[in-house]
């Protein structure tokens, strides 16, 4: 399977803060959360695999090292809320009130 966001995976996705890579993965998750309320399970993973093709290049960059635990953690629940039984018992909310604070930053950041 190719990359959906090439450029990113050709090292651009490195150059970005911590907290814009966030937010970016948030956007995909809220688009997943979204389809899957539309019960529209084709898009919702679609969605939800860019989500975590982003999430892999976040964990790749060296300047999240010291994040490695909260972000393979995050994977290990986004995977098993859309994929698996939600041994985690997530929910649309839970991780939206994750997401919404890099977002929340990334917007005051650039006066939107």
């Amino acid at each position: 399977m190719g990359f959906y966001h090439t450029g990113l995976a050709e090292g651009k996705w490195f150059n970005l803060p911590f907290v814009e890579q966030m937010a970016h993965i948030g956007s995909e998750v809220e688009r997943a959360i979204n389809w899957k309320n539309k019960n529209d399970p084709e898009y919702s993973k679609r969605s939800l695999e860019r989500a975590l093709e982003l999430l892999y290049l976040t964990i790749e960059d060296p300047k999240n090292k010291i994040r490695i635990r909260e972000l393979t953690r995050l994977r290990e629940f986004l995977i098993d809320y859309f994929y698996f039984e939600n041994a985690y018992h997530s929910s649309d909310a839970f991780f939206r009130g994750y997401f919404y604070p890099f977002n929340y930053a990334v917007c005051k950041k650039k006066g939107l």
